[in-house]
């Protein structure tokens, strides 16, 4: 039975990796399109980001700073450059081939397809006292017999069935039964679990360090908002463009609109000719889909602006240098090129050296960096993120038509470029997230949002989705409302707090850990992934199980370091799914609180189901004490204890896995490990000293009853019965 139920968890368990296939994102016929890996066929064109899986052997035909990790293959463990060059003759050392399963960010050609979590030290606790515990009576047991002149043999026999009698051999079948069953159930809900310990885990849970993008936002964004001409304009959003603002002859406007539709790398699905574009599906990041939309709402087809200017070299988008880059051949330059940029608006900022107004290049000189500033925090201030845009027309004698422009080794300006404006989006908190941080609250579970946003964008969303409660402040928020500097504030006097990346880079493991001590309401905003695993040791350094959420493959560290990580289904990459222990099938921060919730319920049951599986010990124990002092023969020997525990208590041990949970699960706060065992003292004393003993008695008696008129027995009988008369009365 155990090997039936084992078998078929494992059964359960292998079905859920089906429901992550791996993704390939191919262009045939001019389109792009998201298949699964497997449909890939040889000719396709395959586009691979940052964290991906190769979903089958390609060859390079363009790439822009692409390493492999070919350690699966060649055992070398440093990532290997792959560019379009061929090489060598070896198709494991040329650069122009990358293999299937190895890591990679390029494009190319199909031309081959094909920590120890606390539920386990739980368990070992638990195996420990039990095994203490058979141990000690065995010998005990088998000391007494010598001493009270039976054989060698019938004294081993007494050592084996006490060991027999304490150890719950269905155990491991009904745990594993039990966390088995909770997986199916969490993945009804959406929450996809690797890692069966892992839903134990997620109940323990006391920290959660969440991203905000998709996870407790959307991830729909629309463009709201643009600043260019040192003026605030709204987004028109409408098919028929009738709400415009302002003169979509702006040359400044023009050329912002450029940057967002040449710097970017969205595309529209195929087959959605009659589709309004707003509803149109896209291919590609939410920000640059959104830009693409209103791009096109705005300006006309992109697609005619990227023909009329095609791309030559890009550096993607990363989260160390926070921004994205393309150089284009412009049709209106027939012998230069320009660059486009865009990014995190104070980097994109400090490389600008000029600012575009009314069409002209001027100065960049304080006066317009504080109207920048004025900008950015009127926009951040609503919960959009805000990006800023750029440009640089190269020198045609320096940059001619055909030069070979080098990404790794940066051969072009990517400073003193000219500023040209800001646009900003709006991504709409997912409905469910404010009562779902609402039950973490109740729950005692501590809620972080880590952003690479600015921190007015995250304070703003944290406000939204209820991290940073209503009537709690910041140490910003108190010198606004008194008036004074920042640095006159005692930082213990606010509630809340944003951190931002740049601080946190400077900080020591002392300041952080007063932070997270200090503050119940934390926000980290600018924050590169590299700093997420730092937030995520200082978390487990104050004694907190913490769950973490991420989606790229710079994620993978934290994930790995967290109690428990959490990938996105939607949006993660490859590499995230690959070192998470649970995936997030609608990257909702919602399902996680429903997963923490069967993870409590599950501890719950589990401790249900060890109750009922050693209640059965002392009702085995006591015939052989009772045959040992009392000389009463021996009414259960060591087979038939084996029966009654695997083919009786099985069973009903497992059902308890089935129970509901209490009414007040998400009101207790989490439990600590160190005192909340899954097997403690109190269930000890109430499965043998109770539970236990109540289940004694009544054989007893009955046995004092028959004993007498069915054996004839000496003094010793006698004794026997006396005493199982004066245990069952007193």
């Amino acid at each position: 039975f155990s090997y039936y139920q084992e078998a078929k968890s494992s059964k359960i368990m292998d079905s859920f990796k089906n429901m992550v296939p791996q993704q390939a994102l191919v262009i045939r016929e001019g389109e792009k399109i998201q298949i699964n890996a497997e449909g890939v066929v040889v000719g396709d064109l395959v586009e691979v980001k940052g964290g991906d899986r190769v979903p089958a052997d390609l060859r390079i035909i363009s790439s822009h700073g692409c390493k492999v990790d070919n350690s699966s293959l060649t055992g070398e463990s440093e990532p290997q450059t792959r560019s379009p060059e061929f090489t060598h003759e070896n198709p494991l050392e040329t650069r122009n081939i990358c293999f299937f399963s190895t890591n990679c960010t390029a494009r190319g050609i199909v031309i081959s397809s094909v920590g120890r979590p606390p539920s386990a030290m739980e368990i070992e606790h638990f195996i420990r006292i039990i095994t203490g515990v058979a141990v000690f009576l065995g010998l005990s047991f088998f000391i007494l017999s010598l001493i009270l002149g039976y054989t060698w043999l019938e004294a081993v026999i007494f050592l084996i069935g006490i060991i027999v009698a304490n150890v719950p051999e269905g155990l491991l079948a009904t745990v594993t039964v039990c966390l088995t069953l909770t997986a199916k159930r969490m993945a009804r809900k959406n929450c996809l679990v690797k890692n069966l310990e892992a839903v134990e885990t997620l109940g323990s849970t006391s920290t959660i360090c969440s991203d905000k993008t998709g996870t407790l936002t959307q991830n729909r964004m629309t463009v709201a908002h643009m600043w260019f001409d040192n003026q605030i304009h709204e987004a028109d959003t409408t098919e028929d463009q009738s709400g415009a603002t302002f003169d979509k002859r702006s040359p400044t406007w023009t050329a912002l609109a450029r940057i967002a539709g040449l710097c970017n790398r969205a595309v529209f699905k195929g087959g959605q000719e009659n589709i309004p574009i707003s509803k149109k599906d896209t291919a590609g990041d939410a920000s640059e889909s959104a830009l693409l939309k209103c791009i096109e709402l705005s300006c006309g087809c992109v697609k005619k602006m990227r023909d009329k200017s095609p791309k030559v070299t890009e550096i993607p988008f990363n989260s160390t240098n926070k921004y994205q880059l393309s150089i284009h051949e412009p049709e209106d330059r027939p012998n230069g090129h320009v660059l486009v940029m865009k990014g995190a608006p104070e980097r994109i900022l400090d490389r600008c050296s000029t600012i575009l107004l009314q069409g002209q290049e001027a100065p960049l000189d304080e006066e317009m960096r504080d109207a920048f500033q004025n900008a950015y925090l009127e926009l951040g201030g609503l919960g959009e993120r805000v990006l800023g845009f750029c440009h640089y027309y190269l020198p045609e004698d320096q940059f001619p038509r055909g030069f070979k422009f080098d990404v790794d080794e940066v051969n072009f300006p990517i400073n003193n470029l000219c500023f040209v404006g800001l646009m900003s989006m709006i991504d709409p908190p997912r409905a469910a997230v404010p009562d779902a941080v609402g039950k973490c609250r109740s729950a005692g579970i501590k809620v972080i949002m880590v952003t690479g946003d600015h921190p007015i964008t995250a304070k703003a969303i944290a406000k939204g989705v209820g991290i940073i409660s209503e009537g709690n402040e910041t140490v910003e928020d108190i010198a606004d409302r008194l008036n004074i500097p920042v640095n006159q504030v005692n930082p213990r006097e606010a509630k809340a707090c944003v951190v931002h990346g740049s601080d946190l880079k400077d900080m020591n493991a002392e300041i952080l850990d007063e932070i997270l001590k200090n503050h119940t309401e934390i926000v980290f905003a600018r924050t590169s992934p590299q700093q997420m695993l730092i937030i995520v040791e200082g978390c487990q350094r104050q004694g907190a199980i913490v769950a973490v959420t991420g989606d790229g493959v710079n994620d993978s560290p934290a994930l790995k370091k967290a109690d428990i990580g959490i990938a996105m289904g939607i949006s993660g990459s490859d590499v995230s799914k690959q070192a998470a222990d649970m995936i997030l099938l609608d990257d909702n921060f919602a399902s996680i609180v429903t997963g923490v919730e069967e993870g409590r319920l599950i501890f719950d049951n589990l401790k249900k189901s060890i109750a009922y599986t050693l209640t059965s010990n002392i009702p085995e124990i006591t015939p052989f004490l009772l045959f040992i002092i009392a000389n009463i023969p021996l009414p259960l020997g060591t087979v038939t204890i084996l029966c009654i525990d695997l083919g009786t208590d099985m069973v009903p041990a497992i059902s308890l896995a089935y129970e509901a949970a209490e009414s007040d699960i998400m009101k207790r706060q989490p439990r600590n490990p160190k005192t909340d065992k899954l097997v403690n003292e109190r269930l000890i004393s109430t499965a043998y000293g109770q539970i236990g003993d109540c289940g004694t008695r009544p054989p007893c008696f009955k046995v004092s009853l028959l004993l007498p008129r069915h054996i004839q027995g000496g003094p010793k009988v006698a004794k026997g019965v006396a005493i199982l008369n004066l245990y069952f009365y007193f």
